[in-house]
């Protein structure tokens, strides 16, 4: 075989050129999504809010879709997560017929979980290198980081919530959100050097200072397993002990600074004990353990009066006569969708642990700095989903499936990375760019295809 044929450059038509500048488009406008969705500019920037923000997001993650899934991909057919939400989708839609209130349960399955499903589509076919996730979990931690520093500064005293909009106006959702992108912040501080490592630091003291202030249960638990795993992930895992240090540093420093910013450790005290107790006075309860435990019941009851199809998604509130969501994702969604609703979101949630499994085997993740960190951060994040859901209704918002579609492009760029991103031996010839080769499914791996 001739020398030439060895290094000639692959052939670059005006069709492929095409492809890749859809491809380009498509991840941008996921971008430009993303920081709409959790900066919220909206609710910080006078003027704003009278802009319809939704539809506007809802049309660029419809254009991102269409150039998405006209342009190049590096992964043609779809992994089991994304057919689950498909699935998901499809059978929520087949409930609504038979829902309590069929139009509130049309606008929770086409206007607030199809976004869901979008987005975790083109975040599994658009990212194809650890740059693009970067900054797709930058946008997303950063923005929450700053929206607990505007919370902090705008609370006025009791449990505060956020000052932004939409999922974070409840305290509770806020400090889950916190929670679940407090490990996000870690990564980044892992990553940082100079002024940026002490930016993230200082982000994750704030972070943790914005759950106190929420006096949440819930996102007292939540950032409690957080924190136990990243320091497992990062500190014993990743041999940096001195992790474990500044952790305890952070134990002693946090409450003599809270006080500063307005929390009262004694309400905050009485009020963890009420997660156990009932009727713990001084604690910002006001008997709301007992209506979550009453609301506990309801969604359980519909479980098993409406096993196979539910009351309708988003009727549980209007059913059940409280005018109030059962706080629990997981028997909400039983009891509005039915048991294989539930079933479907388990195992959705059960293939994106599989993901981070996988991607810890690879030699990707062996050799790559940030592969290693975002898989720790992401495993994180997902234990405290998981615990967090248990406590608020998550079901048809955004975040749980940004998370699940992290562990597919994780897990992509762990197969992918070897191939696109390796650098030539010291000293040797480069070799030719490569374009990527598809990706298929087959059974429980992921082979290219020639």
């Amino acid at each position: 075989m001739p020398a030439s044929a060895l290094t000639a450059q692959p052939a670059v038509t005006p069709l492929s050129v095409k492809q890749s500048k859809r491809s380009t488009l498509a991840y941008r406008a996921l971008l430009v999504f993303s920081v709409l969705y959790f900066a919220r500019p909206e609710d910080l920037v006078p003027g704003l809010h009278m802009i319809p923000m939704g539809k506007i997001t809802g049309g660029i993650a419809l254009l991102a879709l269409i150039f998405g899934v006209r342009g190049r991909r590096a992964v043609k057919k779809l992994p089991a997560e994304i057919k689950l939400l498909f699935l998901l989708l499809g059978w929520l839609t087949l409930t609504i017929p038979f829902a309590w209130w069929r139009g509130g349960a049309f606008v929770t399955v086409f206007d607030r979980f199809a976004k869901g499903v979008i987005v975790a589509l083109l975040v599994s076919m658009l990212v194809t290198k650890v740059d693009e996730l970067r900054k797709l979990l930058l946008v997303q931690a950063a923005s929450l980081a700053v929206m607990t520093v505007f919370s902090i500064a705008t609370h006025e005293g009791g449990r505060m919530s956020g000052v932004l909009g939409g999922a974070f106006q409840n305290p509770n959702d806020l400090a889950i959100n916190i929670a679940l992108n407090w490990p996000l912040a870690f990564a980044f501080f892992l990553l940082a050097k100079g002024p940026r490592k002490l930016f993230w630091m200082l982000a994750m003291f704030v972070m943790l200072l914005g759950i106190a202030l929420t006096y949440s249960r819930s996102g007292f638990l939540a950032i409690g397993l957080c924190v136990v795993i990243s320091l497992y992930q990062f500190g014993i895992k990743g041999r940096r002990l001195h992790l474990v240090g500044l952790a305890g540093a952070a134990l002693v420093v946090l409450p003599l600074v809270a006080p500063l910013v307005g929390l009262r450790p004694d309400i905050w005290l009485n009020r963890m004990r009420s997660t156990v107790q009932n009727n713990v006075v001084n604690s910002y309860d006001l008997g709301s353990k007992e209506a979550r435990e009453e609301l506990l019941q309801i969604s359980l009851h519909f479980i098993a009066t409406h096993p196979l199809v539910g009351v309708g998604p988003g009727n549980f509130a209007s059913v059940s006569g409280s005018w109030r969501v059962a706080h629990n994702t997981y028997t909400e969604l039983g009891a509005e969708a039915g048991l294989p609703a539930l079933f479907l979101f388990l195992l959705i949630l059960g293939c994106a642990f599989r993901n981070l499994w996988r991607v810890t085997k690879s030699d990707a993740y062996k050799s790559n700095q940030q592969i290693q960190i975002f898989t720790g951060a992401m495993w994180a994040s997902l234990g405290a989903y998981l615990v967090g859901a248990a406590f608020s209704d998550t079901q048809y918002n955004l975040f749980p499936y940004f998370m699940v579609a992290y562990t597919t492009a994780l897990y992509h760029l762990a197969c992918l990375f070897p191939k696109h991103e390796s650098k030539p031996p010291e000293g040797g010839p480069t070799p030719p760019p490569v374009s990527p080769r598809p990706l298929h499914w087959r059974g429980n791996q992921m082979a290219g295809v020639r």
